[in-house]
């Protein structure tokens, strides 16, 4: 499904075919979820191969690793360039890419030796699909910030969005809708929430969640077209009184909300905010604007 024996990596510094790639079954990673990783857009844009952020998602990439006291060898931009190279070797034009830092073999609970890194790609549609969605609320929270670094992207941390997928999926849901450990709304199990109510644009304030790059891309847009967007604390019982709401990430871009535990959203989703803003977002990567500080090649 994302890869065949001819497909190209990028592993620890140099190019190899998936059939040539080994990855120890002991490695700390697989064990106990000591890794770091990413997802970016790549588009095949009017001007060419365009990647969504992709300077923004490396450097994220960069202080995840940071905060399980690994460092990666090499800088963001080196890591841009090696991303297009990687998209060109493999042929995709519309992709999405995986980079991940792991751990070399360790049954110990101890961190030891230098991290490894994988780049990967492979042709993908959106994860949550176009539809909108009609979303359940799980009992899976998000994870204390006081126990897991909630705003490092990191391997270990998905455990609990897995689980709160798997459970509102059995249920009948799109997909999950996770409360912080205070009880409020926080996100979906990998993209951010956003909420409209009477021309204003809430969204959870930081430290409960990742703040996602397409969710700052949000905030980018909102100023240019003088949206107000506030980051506050979003009880559940605002739910009732939303005209609209959206979820916004790189896997899953940008999705209408339809219903929340049954309550339907106020307007229609092509009179909301969320789809003007889903609109020139869309415009936006398919003609190449938003790949960052990079050249497109």
């Amino acid at each position: 499904m994302y890869y065949h024996k001819d497909t190209i990596f990028f592993i620890d510094g140099h190019w190899a075919k998936a059939s040539e790639t080994n990855i120890d079954v002991f490695n700390q990673t697989f064990h106990y979820g000591i890794g770091a990783f990413e997802g970016i857009r790549a588009y095949h844009s009017t001007v060419g191969m365009s990647l969504f952020k992709a300077t923004e998602h490396y450097k994220r990439l960069i202080n995840s690793a940071k905060t399980l006291h690994l460092k990666i060898p090499y800088s963001a931009s080196e890591l841009v360039e090696i991303t297009h190279q990687l998209l060109k070797k493999n042929n995709l034009r519309n992709a999405y890419v995986r980079p991940l830092v792991f751990m070399g073999p360790n049954m110990e609970l101890t961190l030891k030796g230098k991290p490894r890194l994988l780049i990967a790609a492979w042709e993908w549609g959106a994860l949550l699909g176009k539809g909108q969605l009609n979303m359940l609320i799980s009992s899976y929270p998000r994870p204390d910030r006081k126990s897991l670094p909630a705003t490092a992207k990191l391997t270990g941390n998905y455990t609990h969005a897995i689980l709160a997928s798997y459970e509102v999926r059995k249920k009948g849901g799109d997909e999950a809708l996770m409360l912080d450990v205070e009880g409020n709304i926080a996100q979906a199990p990998g993209a951010n929430f956003f909420l409209e109510k009477d021309g204003v644009l809430y969204t959870p304030p930081e430290g409960h969640i990742l703040p996602g790059i397409t969710r700052a891309t949000m905030f980018e847009y909102a100023r240019e077209f003088g949206f107000e967007i506030r980051e506050e604390t979003i009880p559940v019982e605002m739910i009732h009184e939303a005209d609209s709401a959206f979820l916004t990430g790189t896997a899953s871009e940008i999705v209408g909300i339809q219903s929340i535990e049954g309550i339907k959203m106020r307007k229609p989703w092509q009179a909301s905010m969320g789809a003007e803003l889903a609109s020139v977002y869309q415009h936006r990567i398919r003609r190449g604007e938003e790949h960052g500080h990079h050249s497109i090649v």
